[in-house]
């Protein structure tokens, strides 16, 4: 593999360099000095602010990009194959090139503390909320994390400390690539399954990415995981476990209340010989029991990183999400619209269950799943979970990285929602949805657009945001 020396910056090509992660990554690389020139297949925000900081950015991917005279590593992703004309020409080049999870690790390698946030769903926010924290205790870490941030204005922060925080994803294995000291499992769950066999092998790689801690590391992992104990077994670092009350977990959560609004109050108690004493009370602005073990993960995290419970609890009572993470858009008609990245069952359970806990008429989920591969593998359980809502309205499949639509599509989920009692519809386009949901919704309803791909654009349509149409 190659190897990045950070004493000698070099010129460094990404390929796809708009994507939320890729262009955090430029921007750390153009801040240590090095030279970064890219490609994508659109402007944006993102892209714009790199070039405003002196990045060269192609808006056409192909192989006369490629200058091996100006280019010394590329750096791409797993959705890019060797097909792709820009790869396929670094490679007949012969120019060498590294994964995104590839320089990631070099990067981690850079710090003395380095904290990866891994998990099926929960990743982004619980980074989020530990970033939150950090900064309260002004300890200014680097940070790269898969949302928008207020509190860094983006999704990138070049700090001064010696402290690295990162999401930690599974998928292709790319975790695997990293160099952690400290790593949050918030679960493990199917996903991904055009990549891993089964669960069994998710598990695995889960066990793999464990094993990457060293001796003095700290592994923070849920207590509700299935047999967690097999995963930990024999792993040289610390093992620290969270969960809610009457776990048996090391950091528990007691009292837990509710708002209207369904933000959690509880205490944060700690398991010691005779019992578990109260470290602080917490007090959150985001909703839902899932945030609550999230808040867990973030505080044990930052309570074995010396931060002090008061700057726990403040850091916690500040947070209010990463932008698409149950974002408050506004309101049309006396009709709320908010939005939510959930796009696995598990997360969209959570999320309909935060909503169940407000205050609210009708709830409204306009839903839009997440490549075929995933619909068709967990058909029964995107319909279990969606039921949950009072309506659900169906958008077309988000192909992202696919094109083979395996025989499924949005009416299946849609009859097997219905055969469950909850009513389901299926639409071919989103100004369909958005006329259903003002003909149909009434004052002082919730809808909540869900999806990982581009749904959020129906509720800013309806709210008149004229750059989503």
């Amino acid at each position: 593999m190659y190897q990045i020396n950070f004493d000698k910056p070099c010129r460094v090509y990404f390929m796809g360099i708009g994507g939320i992660s890729m262009s955090g990554l430029a921007e750390i690389l153009m801040k240590e000095g090095f030279t970064v020139t890219g490609s994508d297949m659109r402007e944006s925000d993102l892209t714009r602010h790199l070039e405003a900081a002196g990045a060269r950015i192609y808006y056409t991917q192909k192989a006369s990009n490629i200058d091996p005279e100006a280019v010394d590593v590329v750096v791409y992703t797993a959705a890019i194959h060797e097909d792709h004309p820009e790869l396929a020409e670094v490679i007949r080049l012969g120019i060498p090139r590294l994964t995104r999870a590839e320089l990631l690790g070099q990067i981690m390698r850079n710090y003395k503390t380095a904290i990866a946030v891994s998990g099926t769903h929960g990743k982004t926010t619980t980074t989020s909320m530990i970033t939150e924290v950090m900064l309260r205790a002004e300890q200014d870490p680097t940070i790269t994390v898969g949302g928008m941030l207020d509190c860094i204005h983006g999704n990138f922060h070049l700090g001064e400390s010696d402290c690295f925080i990162t999401e930690a994803c599974e998928y292709t294995n790319s975790f695997l690539s990293f160099y952690p000291t400290v790593e949050a499992v918030l679960n493990i769950e199917a996903d991904h399954l055009d990549f891993f066999k089964d669960i069994d092998d998710i598990r695995h790689s889960f066990r793999l990415f464990m094993e990457k801690l060293p001796a003095g590391g700290i592994l923070v992992i849920n207590s509700e995981i299935d047999r967690w104990q097999e995963l930990t077994a024999g792993l040289a670092c610390e093992v620290v476990t969270f969960g809610l009350e009457n776990s048996g977990a090391e950091y528990i959560a007691c009292g837990l209340t509710y708002d209207d609004k369904a933000h959690a109050s509880f205490d944060l108690m700690h398991r010691e010989e005779g019992g578990y004493r109260k470290i602080t009370s917490i007090h959150m602005n985001v909703p839902g029991v899932h945030n609550v073990k999230n808040a867990l993960a973030c505080a044990a995290i930052a309570l074995e990183e010396g931060i002090t419970p008061e700057d726990i609890a403040a850091g916690l009572a500040g947070f209010g999400n990463a932008h698409r993470r149950f974002e408050y858009k506004g309101k049309i008609g006396g009709v709320t619209i908010v939005d939510d990245y959930a796009h696995h069952p598990q997360e969209i359970e959570a999320t309909l269950a935060a909503a169940r806990e407000m205050r609210t008429g009708r709830i409204w989920c306009a839903f839009q799943s997440h490549t075929y591969t995933r619909t068709k593998a967990l058909l029964d359980d995107f319909a279990r979970s969606l039921s949950a809502a009072d309506e659900v309205l169906l958008a077309p499949i988000y192909a992202a990285r696919e094109t083979d639509t395996l025989g499924v599509s949005s009416q299946d989920i849609a009859d097997r929602i219905e055969k469950l009692g909850t009513k389901a519809h299926s639409f071919d386009s989103f100004d369909e949805i958005e006329t259903f949901i003002l003909t149909n919704c009434n004052p002082g309803d919730l809808v909540i657009t869900m999806g990982a791909g581009d749904i959020y654009k129906v509720g800013e349509h309806l709210l008149g945001n004229s750059s989503a149409k």
